[in-house]
């Protein structure tokens, strides 16, 4: 039997870079020290997320962009030394600017992911992914989501028909803009957002860990409720509101096998009867 122990992360992130870095070196060091391999850090932990989702004069310009290949992403890499870790960033590309995460360990870049998703006026900050994938890593096949990409079964389905084992989401999930609650446990967009991680997790029949930014940073209250969630649905950690570290250890390939040995959702697909299901039906 191998197990991975794995840990998603709830905490608050700003705009200051090195403020950042130093947060997460911080928790890097304490998933090392409790034996973890595959680290999930929250979207946009390197530089902050947006200030508002409205457009209107709250919005800043924005976190830093990094270029892939830059010196930052490198800092993370070696950072990470043997461990995997999944990070959030804002990605320079020539002129555009996407809401991105990647994927790193000593050895430098193993995947990346663009936002593909945006929610209200996101896209007056950055352009949008286009495509979902799955790529090799040291721990198991991986496929990387952003936030209200989960919100789309098919951003998580084309990962798993992609071959991905785990489902890697990172979140700047805020609580709901009305109605809004004073415990964040009993609100509205937190159910949501704990609903969507245990379908992707259950319908796919993949190892699912969401990370997820805490706190507050300008008008929104970040939900927390970084988790991991076997092929059944099931929680196996979940952090609760709060900032804090979500472990959990699974023998991977077992968990696939035993999940899908009567109930195989993967394999009882009937693609040609999903006639406006686009590319999932491939």
């Amino acid at each position: 039997m191998s197990t991975l122990r794995m840990a998603a992360v709830a905490a608050e992130f700003g705009r200051d870079l090195e403020e950042d870095f130093g947060i997460a070196e911080r928790i890097v060091k304490e998933a090392r020290d409790q034996g973890v391999r595959l680290l999930a850090l929250p979207e946009a932990c390197l530089g902050g997320y947006l200030l508002s989702l409205d457009d209107d004069s709250e919005l800043d310009e924005g976190p830093p962009a990094l270029a892939l290949d830059g010196p930052e992403i490198r800092r993370l890499a070696a950072l990470a030394g043997e461990m995997t870790v999944v990070a959030g960033y804002c990605e320079a590309d020539g002129g555009a600017r996407y809401n991105s995460v990647v994927c790193v360990n000593g050895d430098g870049v193993l995947g990346n992911h663009r936002k593909v998703h945006q929610p209200l006026s996101e896209d007056a900050s950055y352009a949008s992914g286009d495509r979902f994938h799955a790529f090799d890593t040291p721990v198991g096949r991986i496929g990387m989501m952003i936030c209200y990409d989960k919100a789309f079964p098919e951003s998580a389905r084309a990962l798993a028909l992609d071959g991905a084992e785990i489902g890697v989401v990172v979140s700047a999930w805020p609580g709901s803009r009305t109605n809004a609650v004073t415990d964040l446990e009993g609100d509205r967009w937190k159910r949501r957002f704990d609903l969507f991680d245990r379908a992707r997790a259950l319908e796919n029949q993949i190892v699912w860990i969401s990370a997820n930014q805490a706190g507050t940073f300008g008008s929104l209250r970040f939900v927390g409720s970084a988790k991991v969630v076997d092929p059944g649905g099931e929680i196996l950690a979940d952090t609760g509101v709060e900032a804090g570290l979500a472990i959990a250890e699974l023998d991977v390939a077992q968990a696939l096998e035993t999940a899908r040995r009567s109930m195989g959702h993967l394999r009882d697909r009937r693609p040609e009867t999903y006639t406006h299901a686009g590319a999932v039906n491939a």
